[in-house]
């Protein structure tokens, strides 16, 4: 966190130096942020499961934890460790490392070929149980979430961590007596991740389980605590938000698939809606996002244009658009602040935009992605030639950020307005600048086409031009798009709805995105733009500091922040409670719940949305109104999280007879081999990262001459005792291989980096940070060559922090 989000990292260390604070690190190198630790714990990469599970088992067995009243009452009542769950379920402790309902591999044959599945899961023993009362408060039944999670997690002991992690058992006991003594109803404990814990076929599972610890420690919805997710870039955030992902629009709402009972939108809102909770509300988000998108020609008689708008089908994600790129079955690219010719398997990819008739870059400077046909190291090398590669580069100078007016949405979920400093210069245009031309065209392209297809792009709705000419030409005007994403009253765009409790499913409201709206209720209230703290002295939530999705609420859940009768858990971690007097919930932040459902209110079994929750079930985005420590739907590869090793080990697992998921995804391709487990040609661990100095790969910082200086060679770190073992010296070159490439990159001899047993053998591991290029005042190789094309099931995020390779002196 100091090397990556340094801006941030401030706020641990007031907490540290005024407050007491106790840091702790989790990392496979000793950086700058463990030499501000109380506590640094080395793990091997991609171990992070092990380690969170060892964390897990000793709470699970701790006594004091076991007969503490603010524990039990949050876990009985705001989690789901009561649940009974399907007789017929078996745990990967059952079945050697895999969960019940695991079907046959599928390999690379499915329909379309390049989604990547080895296997997939039957969810269905992962249900809930139906038979009787689905619950047993006295957490003993074999059945009930809590009892399968001691099963599943006892095998997880300090010993059998150090065997996994290489994480000294006793370094391990630190943390989680440290984490215990900082939990309950007067200490809260927040934990923090970024790509070291996403990058992963198993990512979003060590995400899960830290979930999974924190809601046994009743350690979120509370003010200090939660998971907390560092965003890589100032606006990552809100690009998932309004999203560029393929697989979910606006609000993460589903986008409609071909592969889906999504043929109509009454068949798309009846998959997508549950019935309790408050996603029931999912009509009213879906219906006012498609009349933003087609305005007034969206009317319930043709399903407000739901025939016009794209549908998925299949994965449309980075990896396998490259993969089908390099099969000739993508034509062209656009490609915006990204850099895929430095990117995963760069190799590989850059074979896939030969392929290409056309791509478009636009960026900052002319980077490796635009360049790739000319100074390409296998163009360099000889083995391909510039004019057999016939796809046609396009550029588009782009502005600066501080060169256009427009929003952030940071790491809070919180909105800040920024202002143009200066006009960019020459040709340089805007992000916004280029969408909103390139929506124009489009739309002038379609405007006589008779085909079916091309009525999405005529009804669209595309209305940002600026009421007064700017001194950019063409340049839309940010704030009417903001406006656009708030919404309003159909026909009225001077009525702003003032949040998301105004939406309707009648096409009375227009919406971009349900999650945005409040963020500007009237035409003079752009929230985003406010810049008022708190007055000094004053414990708040700083609502008047920007504007956090959803609702200007700064802690999601809050509810949990009180207990079952509303009353604050302590009076030093008091954040919203029930005001008998007026009867409705207040506070010092926005209530996450019902206003005026009593703490003492019944819940509704015939009833939907948040009428069936009670008054005592704080998780109102789920159905059951409880955090899930079992997750019966909505992740691919189990129920609970489970280590499993990185597609490429030097080990055998320590912990099942299987080794790597087994619905991980992984790209079969001549260039995208791996290597076999123990393979003794690529026996070093070798993980990932950036630098405070350099930005991503590059494009935004390798320019400039002060940051250049400042780092200006790719290295690698190593241990001494690897070094002395490879008879290599400080500063000597080296060459780095892994089974897709090799490159050459400096030797940094450090003892940052340690030799870890595991599993009884001495594992070595290396560190590299990829922001390299042939481009820039500064060159070196491209780290990222050396990665696969193989992740997680669930999103696709690519394995980019664990794998394996050689080191040898050049």
């Amino acid at each position: 966190m100091a090397e990556c989000h340094p801006v941030a990292f401030r706020w641990p260390m007031k907490a540290k130096v005024e407050h007491g604070a106790k840091i702790i690190h989790v990392d496979p190198r000793f950086t700058r942020t463990s030499a501000m630790a109380d506590i640094y714990a080395p793990v091997r990469a991609g171990s992070d499961i092990a380690f969170l599970g060892g964390l897990i088992n000793y709470v699970l067995q701790d006594a004091g934890w076991n007969g503490d009243a603010f524990f039990r009452q949050y876990l009985v009542h705001y989690t789901n460790a009561a649940t009974l769950v399907r007789e017929d379920f078996k745990d990967s402790e059952d079945l050697g490392g895999v969960f019940s309902g695991l079907l046959e591999y599928r390999g690379n044959t499915a329909d379309w070929p390049f989604d990547g599945f080895v296997g997939q899961y039957d969810e269905s023993t992962w249900q809930y149980a139906r038979r009787g009362a689905a619950r047993d408060e006295s957490l003993n039944d074999p059945q009930c979430v809590f009892q399968i999670l001691k099963r599943h997690f006892a095998r997880y002991t300090p010993e059998m961590v150090e065997q996994v992690t290489g994480c000294p058992r006793e370094k391990l006991v630190a943390v989680a007596r440290t984490v215990l003594d900082n939990s309950g109803r007067d200490r809260t404990t927040a934990w923090a991740y970024a790509v070291g814990w996403t990058q992963h076929t198993y990512g979003p599972q060590m995400i899960g389980c830290c979930a999974l610890l924190q809601l046994l420690l009743g350690n979120v919805g509370r003010p200090g605590g939660g998971v907390l997710a560092l965003r890589g870039h100032a606006s990552i955030q809100g690009s998932t938000d309004l999203p560029t992902l393929y697989h979910s629009i606006h609000g993460y709402m589903n986008a409609p698939s071909a592969l889906r009972p999504h043929h109509a939108l009454r068949a798309y809102l009846a998959a997508e809606t549950p019935r309790t909770g408050y996603w029931a509300n999912t009509p009213k988000f879906f219906v006012s996002y498609l009349k933003s998108m087609y305005g007034d020609a969206a009317h319930a008689s043709n399903d407000f244009g739901y025939d016009w708008h794209p549908k998925i089908t299949g994965d449309h994600s980075h990896m396998p658009m490259f993969v089908a790129m390099a099969a000739g079955s993508v034509k062209g690219l656009i490609c915006v602040g990204q850099n895929p010719a430095t990117s995963l398997n760069a190799g590989l990819e850059r074979a896939g935009m030969r392929k290409l008739e056309w791509l478009v870059v636009k960026d900052n400077w002319l980077l490796e992605t635009a360049t790739f046909w000319e100074k390409a190291p296998e163009v360099v090398r000889g083995e391909i030639k510039p004019e057999d590669i016939q796809t046609e580069v396009f550029f588009f100078p782009s502005a600066q950020v501080a060169e256009t007016d427009g929003s952030f949405t940071n790491t809070q979920r919180m909105l800040q307005w920024h202002f143009k400093a200066a006009d960019p210069p020459g040709q340089c245009r805007s992000d916004l600048w280029f969408t909103h031309q390139l929506a124009k065209r489009l739309k002038r392209l379609y405007a006589t086409s008779t085909l079916p297809r091309d009525q999405g792009f005529q009804k669209l709705t595309w209305e940002f031009d600026p009421d007064q000419p700017g001194s950019i030409a063409g340049e839309p005007d940010p704030e009417k798009i903001l406006r656009e994403i708030n919404g309003y009253h159909t026909g009225e765009t001077d009525r702003h709805l003032a949040g998301f409790g105004d939406l309707k499913d009648d096409g009375s409201t227009t919406c971009a995105s349900w999650i945005y709206c409040g963020v500007y209720p009237a035409p003079d209230r752009n929230l985003a733009a406010k810049r008022e703290p708190d007055p000094p002295g004053v414990v708040g939530a700083e609502l008047n500091w920007g504007w956090a999705w959803p609702a200007n609420r700064r802690v999601l859940y809050n509810r949990a922040s009180a207990d079952l009768d509303g009353r604050p858990w302590s009076e030093r971690k008091k954040w919203v409670w029930w005001d008998a007097a007026h009867g409705q919930w207040v506070g010092r932040d926005v209530p996450d719940f019902a206003l005026t459902k009593a703490p003492d209110a019944p819940g509704d079994p015939n009833g939907t949305g948040l009428d069936a929750l009670s008054g005592r079930q704080p998780f109102i985005m789920k159905p059951d109104g409880v955090g899930w420590l079992f997750t019966p739907s909505g992740l691919l590869d189990g129920p609970l999280p489970t280590h499993y090793e990185p597609a490429e080990s030097p080990v055998h697992n320590p912990l099942y007879p299987r080794q790597t998921s087994p619905v991980l995804k992984y790209w079969k391709h001549g260039d995208n081999a791996l290597a076999s487990v123990g393979d003794p040609r690529f026996p070093y661990v070798i993980t990932t990262y950036r630098l405070t100095e350099h930005y991503l790969a590059g494009a935004m910082s390798r320019w400039n001459p002060w940051l250049t200086e400042l780092q200006p060679e790719l290295f690698i770190e190593l241990s001494p005792e690897l070094a002395t073992e490879k008879g290599i010296h400080n500063l000597d070159w080296v060459k780095i291989a892994t089974p897709r490439a090799e490159i050459r990159a400096k030797a940094l001899v450090t003892r940052r980096l340690r030799p870890f047993r595991i599993a009884g053998k001495v594992v070595h591991q290396v560190g590299m940070p990829w922001h390299w290029g042939w481009e820039g005042v500064v060159t070196g190789d491209v780290v990222n060559q050396l990665t696969a094309l193989v992740g997680d099931p669930n999103v696709s995020i690519h394995e980019g922090k664990a794998f394996v390779c050689n080191v040898e002196k050049a």
